[in-house]
């Protein structure tokens, strides 16, 4: 293994210890949890961008889309299989515009820019052999596979609403899909309906009545060929941002059972070359405004019921591939980790980040594949969060950010904090609530098993660095290695637990009692 850096520099832990400390209690109500997420919460996803998509005069992607990454890199590799497994849903803009080179099709073009064109750019193919290649790539790595299906398919534009899609989709293609891949014995764990096609849409917008009939043509396709129901993929849609009137419609036409699971998109920080974006990620009054979404989200899910619940299948914060100069850096983290925390309250199955490699805001280096900051973030969110959601409140500052889970790995609970502060650091006691008795005062936590804490931060202390801390250590790999180990620091329970300025930390406490647990 390969280090720029044994260790960070001492000079960080002096200015840490300067910083001003604010005492907090941190309540947590172990007795009941208040939401469930998936297993594997944790989501990205892989995009079909060809190298000439371009925004902010700057090209992102280069080899990033799926039709062109090097599958072989073996930074690539390690940083799937380190999740064991990882969710990936491959899909994004041009997935409506992508046709699959198997039965009657038998032309396979390259994306292509153009002008007209959705997103600026031609139809585009996917080939059965770089299908066979995806696919060996997947077993390989242990992915669990969310696929996003062409709905334009067979439609055409209207010649009097710009940007509407009309017709009934056509789903032979799909089927001839489908069929390729249950002979070859791919799997599939969940297809996804279309791309940002609901309300206004992005690129183009199908109404959402017909969008409600389509899915129902989806989801017999998916009946009739999976014909054992173990085996049978869920049907996921929209796959849109939130409109409370289309997806009412959608749903209501759709009606019980077609969508086992509600998608939307979030993109709440804006274009990506907002010069005001670091103030937007360090701004807790600007970070709660996104709950709003995922509360009517839940609302119109608890009405409506589908199997799977909610699912944020895709969201990058900043839009057109992200920001050039935050999205790639460590403060990403401090709205990325919160935004998991966030959804995660309101019982938001999944989490699907844009993107795994790719455009600014890939977990991964598009060039080098090396992780970037927030890949750090969400491995150890998957390996610490549980899928158990418990509630947490406090008074203090709201620059520090709290959200508890059952430990992944039982017993426990683990916890995330997250310091939004520039100059203030957090003393943090914990206490349990006292079930069913709001008068009477909390337990006060007395550990006595050592904590189990993961301390992240910015390796020059500035957040707009690219090289995170974790416990001190810098996570720099060259690019053919495996990642760097991700081991805990063990703290004495009878301390508080200490939260620097503008750091992230995980902390997993194994004796702590929470009957949600159990």
């Amino acid at each position: 293994m390969y280090f720029k850096f044994t260790f960070c520099p001492i000079i960080l832990l002096l200015w840490a210890s300067l910083s001003f400390a604010q005492n907090v209690n941190v309540v947590i109500h172990g007795a009941a949890s208040i939401a469930k997420t998936d297993d594997n919460f944790v989501c990205v996803t892989l995009d079909w961008w060809p190298a000439e998509k371009c925004d902010y005069n700057q090209c992102p992607w280069g080899k990033a889309g799926i039709l062109n990454l090097d599958l072989r890199y073996g930074a690539l590799i390690n940083a799937i299989k380190a999740f064991n497994p990882l969710r990936i849903k491959v899909g994004g803009s041009l997935q409506d515009n992508v046709v699959y080179k198997v039965g009657e099709v038998s032309s396979c073009p390259n994306f292509m820019k153009r002008e007209d064109g959705l997103f600026g750019f031609s139809q585009g193919c996917l080939s059965m052999e770089r299908w066979d290649q995806l696919n060996r790539f997947f077993n390989h790595t242990g992915v669990k596979l969310t696929f996003g299906m062409n709905a334009l398919f067979g439609r055409n534009e209207s010649q009097t609403e710009k940007g509407l899609w009309i017709g009934d989709w056509q789903p032979q293609n799909t089927r001839d899909f489908m069929q390729y891949t249950i002979s070859k014995g791919y799997k599939v764990d969940s297809y996804e309906f279309g791309n940002q096609l609901s309300r206004s849409g992005m690129g183009a917008k199908v109404d959402a009545k017909q969008y409600g009939k389509d899915v129902i043509v989806l989801k017999n396709l998916v009946k009739e060929l999976y014909a054992h129901p173990e085996t049978q993929p869920k049907v996921l849609g929209p796959g849109g941002f939130y409109e409370e009137k289309w997806f009412n419609t959608f749903l209501e036409v759709s009606g019980q059972g077609i969508v086992d699971g509600l998608t939307h998109h979030i993109y709440n920080l804006g274009p990506g070359d907002d010069p005001n974006m670091i103030y937007k990620i360090l701004d807790p009054s600007y970070l709660n405004q996104v709950s709003q979404t995922y509360k009517v989200v839940s609302d119109v899910v608890n009405k409506f019921r589908p199997q799977l619940g909610a699912w944020v299948s895709e969201l990058g914060g900043a839009l057109n591939g992200g920001s050039k100069d935050v999205s790639r850096t460590f403060a990403d983290g401090f709205w990325y980790l919160d935004q998991m925390g966030m959804a995660s309250t309101y019982d938001q199955k999944v989490f699907c980040r844009q993107a795994l490699i790719g455009g600014n805001y890939g977990l991964l280096n598009a060039t080098t594949f090396v992780p970037n900051p927030d890949y750090y973030g969400a491995l150890l969110w998957h390996r610490l969060m549980g899928s158990t959601v418990l509630a947490v409140t406090k008074e203090s500052d709201p620059n520090l950010r709290v959200y508890a889970h059952c430990a992944k790995k039982k017993p426990g609970v683990s916890l995330i904090f997250i310091n939004l502060s520039k100059d203030r650091s957090f003393n943090i006691t914990l206490s349990n609530a006292k079930p069913g008795d709001a008068g009477k005062p909390n337990y006060e936590f007395v550990g006595k098993q050592n904590r189990e804490e993961y301390h992240l931060r910015a390796l020059t202390g500035d957040i707009k660095d690219d090289i995170v801390c974790l416990n001190d250590v810098p996570m720099v790999q060259r690019d053919s290695e495996d990642n760097p180990a991700m081991d805990p620091k063990l703290v004495d329970a009878s301390t508080p637990i200490s939260i620097a300025a503008q750091s992230i930390a995980y902390v997993t406490i194994r004796d702590f009692e929470a009957p949600a647990c159990v």
